[in-house]
């Protein structure tokens, strides 16, 4: 048994925000795979509980009228993998929720709940870096937009209030039409296991020319990060072996990666380094660039 004070269930999004109101200690819960472990263990501040798993507006995958892709804080991982709109528009999603855990994992797993987390192993972070990805949060103010890269505060810490749901990430169309992308996860074991260095990378190519990159990590900070330096040295530059070496040589001082007992700083430099080169080639060659 879990050692609950309080569970309530909300039956909508305003519902929750007015639950979360009244009792201040309380915390929202969608898959659990989280939170229900840190209560087992004992932690505190996870014995009020607001449940806001399976509410059909937070569930929901679709594009607005402007194209935008809104993605509900509830889908699960299992859905963005089964998503027909997110293998489409945003494939490298679904490849990064097929690294999450394992299939009971991604059954219950939620994306917000993974974002909401604040850790920077999370595998939706990265992705969700490189499509400039906009939170939309509500609470009893209404309606804040929080951009990803302005959500996170810290390690653990984001920037969401007691009394706000997070209800939706969205993406707009001009930061998916025209991008190639891929998600790469480094991890100790090949399942269920924690990244050790996860990397995003979007691009486009035009006349064998390097237009825009994105390039984002998971641990390799405190928070997932991009590498906006390396980004704008290389943009607008000829696709070649050079262009592959620069990007490699220069990602190593947009990152800081520290020392754990997965793995040591320096250990992580060298796969953050690696990665560079084989997500951006890869990316690169499904835009139709030609490394030579």
């Amino acid at each position: 048994m879990f050692p609950l004070k309080s569970y309530e269930k909300a039956e909508s999004v305003d519902h929750a925000i007015q639950l979360l109101q009244d009792n201040p200690e309380a915390r929202p819960i969608a898959g659990g795979t989280d939170v229900l472990i840190r209560l087992r263990d004992g932690k505190t501040g996870y014995d009020h509980l607001v449940d806001i798993h399976q509410l059909e507006a937070l569930r929901q995958i679709k594009t607005d009228e402007d194209g935008t892709l809104v993605i509900g804080s509830g889908v699960t991982f299992s859905m963005a993998m089964e998503s027909e709109l997110i293998r489409e528009i945003i494939p490298i999603l679904s490849t990064a929720s097929e690294t999450v855990g394992g299939p009971q994992v991604r059954n219950v797993a939620t994306i917000g709940g993974n974002i909401c987390n604040g850790v920077t192993s999370a595998d939706s972070a990265s992705p969700l870096m490189a499509l400039n990805t906009v939170l939309q949060l509500e609470g009893p103010r209404g309606t804040r937009l929080v951009p990803i890269a302005e959500f996170y505060l810290g390690p653990g810490k984001v920037d969401i209030g007691q009394q706000e749901i997070l209800v939706s990430f969205r993406i707009g169309e001009k930061d998916y039409k025209g991008y190639y992308g891929h998600y790469h996860k480094y991890a100790m074991r090949n399942a269920m296991d924690i990244a050790t260095i996860g990397c995003a990378a979007l691009c486009k190519i035009e006349a064998n020319q390097l237009t825009d990159l994105r390039l984002a990590y998971g641990v390799a900070a405190p928070v997932p990060i991009r590498c906006t330096n390396t980004e704008q040295a290389v943009i607008g530059k000829p696709v070649n072996r050079d262009l592959i070496r620069e990007i490699e040589s220069l990602v190593e001082k947009d990152v800081n990666p520290r020392t754990s007992w997965r793995a040591s700083k320096e250990f992580r430099l060298q796969i953050i380094s690696e990665l560079s080169n084989r997500v951006v080639t890869q990316v690169i060659e499904k835009a139709g660039g030609r490394i030579e």
